[in-house]
């Protein structure tokens, strides 16, 4: 999967409110909702689909469902340091919870993601994010 394709189709959705579960571009959708919506760009059909999730499913003993999941349908790859331009990025907000936030990243040391107050932005991947880095994958035919 090219990368350049991958960081063209999340700028696409830039704007896109956010909306818990959601992922339709234009519509809403959560971070996930943005994975979710970019697969189905590149792929086609998902190959599974998450199931009802609450805001606080981490907070709940969700376990590591995200990074499962990612393990499952995308290439691990070594961490941060390895990460190119389309990549997805996997990160944990607290050190004793589950993985629950993702985004792409685009270059420039910058990922696009949503979350509740601002829907589907550019980020810098400043230290207090890179901290927060739990797994870094690669879409399939990427690497």
């Amino acid at each position: 999967m090219d990368g350049a394709r991958v960081v063209s189709l999340a700028q696409a959705w830039l704007g896109t409110p956010y909306r818990h579960q959601g992922s339709e571009k234009g519509v809403g959708c959560d971070c996930l909702g943005l994975v979710r919506g970019l697969w189905r760009e590149l792929y086609g059909e998902e190959p599974e689909t998450p199931g009802t999730y609450r805001p606080d499913w981490a907070e709940r003993g969700g376990g590591e469902r995200l990074l499962q999941a990612a393990e499952r349908h995308m290439m691990h790859l070594p961490g941060i340091g390895a990460a190119a331009p389309g990549d997805l990025i996997i990160f944990r907000f607290r050190p004793q919870l589950p993985a629950k936030h993702c985004g792409i990243l685009v270059g420039g040391g910058r990922f696009i993601h949503a979350y509740e107050q601002a829907g589907v932005v550019s980020s810098a991947l400043v230290p207090a994010w890179r901290k927060r880095v739990a797994g870094v994958f690669g879409w399939v035919g990427r690497h």
